[in-house]
């Protein structure tokens, strides 16, 4: 489960730059992820709440929430240019059938924001 790793990766950054500004804890970690971006929103709920329980980061408390938006993946075709939702990342546009598509979006994981005190 890669989304183990990229949970720790996330907490580590969020919590040297919180410790950075000053802050004792952090309330709340926000997160884009995208739908073609091949992490599991559940299981990243899940490893956020292993982490919360394993003590690693003392600035996460039992009250520390994951707040995850996802970003709905868009393309573009090069053929006819409609702009669709693909369901794969390999998309085959669903007007003229050519997998000429481009992704104008959906393959985000980034932080967005924190907030704590």
């Amino acid at each position: 489960m890669h989304e183990m790793g990229l949970m720790e990766d996330a907490i580590q950054i969020v919590s040297e730059d919180a410790e950075k500004h000053g802050f004792r804890n952090i309330d709340s970690v926000t997160l884009i992820v995208g739908d073609l971006s091949n992490v599991l929103p559940d299981a990243l709920q899940f490893a956020f709440e292993a982490i919360k329980r394993s003590g690693e980061s003392p600035l996460l408390s039992a009250q520390t929430r994951l707040d995850l938006i996802r970003e709905r993946g868009r393309a573009k075709c090069t053929v006819c240019e409609i702009e669709y939702e693909p369901t794969k990342y390999l998309a085959i546009c669903p007007e003229c059938g050519m997998p000429f598509g481009v992704l104008l979006s959906g393959e985000t994981f980034k932080i967005e924001s924190y907030e704590g005190s």
